[in-house]
Formats: structure tokens, sequence, C-alpha cells
């Protein structure tokens, strides 16, 4: 009892925001370490996006916030990654990353700088260390929640790990609401309107509804619900500003939305699209079919798809080696793997090796050990040759529901082909236009004068932060989407 005693107060540390004691999962050194890690893979997974003035700016706002906040020694480093979700996120150790397609959703650098210092909250308070934990032992967390088996290693862990889990990380009630303070204090400290913070989660609502669960941020998640939060974070703010009297708070609106004028919107046609459940690349020239009912993510690395349940998990990536069979051996000895059944095929033209894979006894026995109820896994697995590079597409799942998914990997996996298509091939990404506004009216008066399609009027009154219905006048900046 005595030495359980001395281990937990060893294993405990004072919160540097609220000053109190409470159980650190790791040591400062770890948390740095943890993040120094998960930063690579973040990037590697997603990209950076490349937008030197918007990387700058994240930056140059997130050092000066830093500077001001709790923990102001660490190092701290901000990227916008080249993903079209909307979503903002924090490591351990002070890494924080947006996503292009949240940097598109704002309106103002207030805005902006809320939900900057929302994320470093989540970091000096020390909400990063549990659930990073909590995503490094459940390595199976894909599309936001589908489970695909942690007893895999290698690349498959690596696969379900990496940018997925990261990218969906949610936090709990209170850590979200101390976060929302945190970010009013931050954001005040360096010169912006917090009230305009809140206006943002009626953004994050909006979309939400419109775009289904996939794509609601951690820190909107299933938490406070946004109207609260929105009330709060009013009062919040009205607090901030008399702790600072003089100070003239910016919005910084018509700033931002000119800095923001060509970013890309959605998707990224030239990294891949899909259109009516098949994948297609313009950029290396090829296309797949998806399985209906199965969700997908793709990234600079690799494509992932689930099916609803969970139970599965297929990628698309490439694989390492000089030809087929070095590839299939590589495949095999770097994920625990040894084949049932290998044979060369033909897939639509291209030569191609197709294996039949299940866990290897030494890697069964130490699953076993290590989770006693995790049954065996079988793979099914297709190296084509194409273009110059031989591309893996894998197929995981329990042994005992092989059979059941068989069917959907060897569909997608033999209807691989080239792509032809010129019109899949020069397709062009949508891009965000700042316009200003000619006359007065109503922001659908306004957006339908810029030729915006009537089925479009709603996404883009919620790009915009304003309700269709809303009087605009002549000289406003306002948002448009053009191919």
């Amino acid at each position: 009892m005595v030495t359980a005693t001395l281990l937990f107060f060893n294993s405990c540390a004072t919160n540097p925001v609220t000053g109190k004691r409470e159980v650190a999962l790791m040591s400062e050194e770890q948390e740095i370490a943890m993040g120094q890690e998960s930063d690579p893979q973040i990037v590697a997974q997603f990209g950076l996006y490349q937008n030197p003035t918007l990387q700058r700016f994240i930056q140059e706002k997130g050092q000066a916030m830093a500077a001001v906040s709790h923990r102001p020694n660490l190092k701290y480093e901000f990227k916008i990654v080249d993903s079209p979700v909307l979503n903002a996120f924090a490591v351990p150790g002070g890494y924080v990353y947006f996503t292009r397609g949240i940097m598109a959703h704002f309106n103002s650098e207030a805005q902006f700088a809320g939900v900057l210092g929302h994320e470093i909250g989540h970091i000096t308070a020390r909400h990063t260390i549990q659930q990073q934990s909590k995503a490094i032992l459940t390595q199976g967390v894909l599309l936001g929640g589908m489970i695909a088996f942690p007893e895999l290693g290698g690349q498959f862990g690596e696969a379900a790990m990496q940018g997925a889990s990261l990218l969906f990380l949610k936090f709990g009630r209170d850590a979200e609401r101390q976060s929302d303070e945190l970010g009013v204090e931050y954001s005040t400290k360096i010169g912006y309107d917090a009230a305009h913070m809140a206006d943002f989660f009626q953004t994050l609502q909006r979309q939400s509804s419109q775009s289904g669960a996939e794509e609601i941020p951690s820190f909107l998640s299933t938490h406070p619900s946004p109207a609260d939060r929105y009330s709060t974070v009013q009062q919040l703010a009205a607090q901030w500003r008399q702790k600072v009297p003089g100070t003239q708070l910016e919005e910084g609106r018509n700033s931002y939305l000119r800095m923001i004028d060509g970013i890309i919107y959605g998707e990224d046609p030239r990294q891949g699209f899909v259109e009516n459940q098949v994948f297609y690349h313009p950029e290396l020239k090829f296309q797949f079919p998806i399985p209906n009912g199965w969700r997908y993510q793709n990234s600079p690395q690799q494509v992932q798809m689930a099916p609803a349940d969970g139970k599965a998990l297929m990628f698309l990536r490439l694989a390492q080696g000089t030809s087929l069979q070095e590839a299939g051996q590589q495949f095999l000895q770097q994920n625990g793997l040894q084949a049932v059944e290998s044979k060369q095929v033909t897939v639509n033209g291209l030569p191609a090796l197709a294996i039949i894979g299940q866990m290897a006894p030494q890697q069964q026995q130490q699953t076993q050990k290590q989770q006693q109820q995790q049954e065996p896994i079988g793979t099914l697995t297709y190296l084509i040759q194409y273009g110059g590079n031989i591309y893996n597409i894998t197929g995981v799942t329990a042994a005992s529901t092989f059979n059941t998914y068989a069917p959907s990997f060897q569909n997608t996996m033999q209807s691989f082909r080239q792509l032809t298509d010129q019109e899949k091939i020069n397709r062009k990404p949508e891009v965000v236009r700042i316009k200003t506004v000619n006359q007065n009216g109503t922001l659908s008066q306004v957006l339908q004068s810029f030729n915006t399609p009537t089925n479009r009027l709603e996404e883009l009154a919620i790009l915009n932060g304003m309700q269709l219905s809303e009087q605009v006048q002549k000289g406003t900046l306002i948002k448009v989407v053009e191919r």
C-alpha cells in the first residue's frame, strides 16, 4: 500500500492552467517526444497545404499566442495540413494543426484566433496527453470511430493510427469547456475580439448538420451543445474585454478574406477524388471502385476504405520492392503474415500478384498473449504493376468474416485499371474567391448574382457564416466558389 501510494504521488504533477495536482500519465519530456514522433507521421499522412502566406500566418499568430499561454516554455509548431475536412487538432508537446477546410470556413482573423487559442488550451491544460495515450493504445481508429484490428502490427497499425485517429480526437465535456475559456483568454491577450469565436460555433453546427458526423470537429463533437457554448463564450469574451480596458480588439474580417482568396475548397482532384463510388487519380492515371456503402479517407500516402460496421479495412498504397515477388515478400514480412496462397494474375492487362494471407504462427502467439480474446485475421492482397509503380491493395478482416468480405475486396482489386477519361484527368479543384458586392441585397440575391447554383446557396451561406435572408451592403466582401 505504501509503495502504491508513493507511485501515485510520483506520477502526479501540477496542472499549469489550474495549479492543481493531478495524475500525470507522462513527464513533460515524454510528452514532447511524443509530439516530435507524431508530427512527421501527420505531415506524411495529410501533406502540408502549399500556401506560404497562410503557413506563415498560422505560425506568427500561434507563436504570439503561445508566448502568453500557461506553457510558454514549449517549442510550439503550427501547420496547415492539406485536408478538406473542417477541423483543427493538437497533439502533445506543442503541435497544432489546422486543415485547409477549416481555414476556408473562417470569416475573420478573430474567429481563427479563438479556435487557435482553444487548441493551444488543449496542450497547456494537458488534455492532449490523455487522449493521445488512448489513441496509441487503440491503434485501430479509422474514420472517426471504426475499429480496424488493433492486433495488426507494422504498417496496418500505422495505417489506422496515423492521421485518422488524430484528426477526430475528441475530448470530454469539461476539457472542451476549459479550452473554450482558454481560447477566449489567449485570443484576447493578442488583441482579438473573442466574441467572434462564438459566431464560428454556429458555422460549425450548420456545417455538421449538412454534411454529417464525419466532419464534426473535435472541439464540436458530442460535448457541450453549440447553443450553450455560444452563450458562454459571449459572456467570457465580455469579461475579458473588461480586463483589457482601452485595448482596441480586432475582428480582421477583410484582411482574413483577402488572405484566403484562392484557397482550395473541398477535395483536390489532383490528389484523387471519388465520383459515383469510383476513386480516380488524375496524376497517377488509375481508377478503382469503392464498395457500396463503404466510407473512405484519401491522403497523400494512401486511400483507406471501410464498411460502416468497421469489421473490415481495405487500403491502397505504393508497395516497396522492385518486383512483384519482392514487394510481396516485404509486405508479408513487415506485417507478420504468411501466404496461404499466392499466384500470378493479370488485372485489366496489368501484371499482378494475388496473395491470401494469415497471421504467421509467431505473430499469432504474440497476439494471443497480449490480447487473449482477439481472433486471427485474414488478408487478401493484390500487388499490381502499372506506370512504373507497384500498387498494393489489401483487404483485412477477421478470419471468421473473411469469406463475407472477400468478394468486396476482390471486386475492387480486380477492377483497378488505367484512367483514360480526359475529363477526369483534367479536373481542376474548386477554390474560394473573394468578391466585392456591387449592390445592396440579401445574401441569396448576391450569391445568385455571382452565378451560384440554387442547390449550393445554403452551402455558400454556411461558408460565409451568414443566413441567406441576411442583408448584405454594397462594398462587402463575400466568398464564392469557382473551379
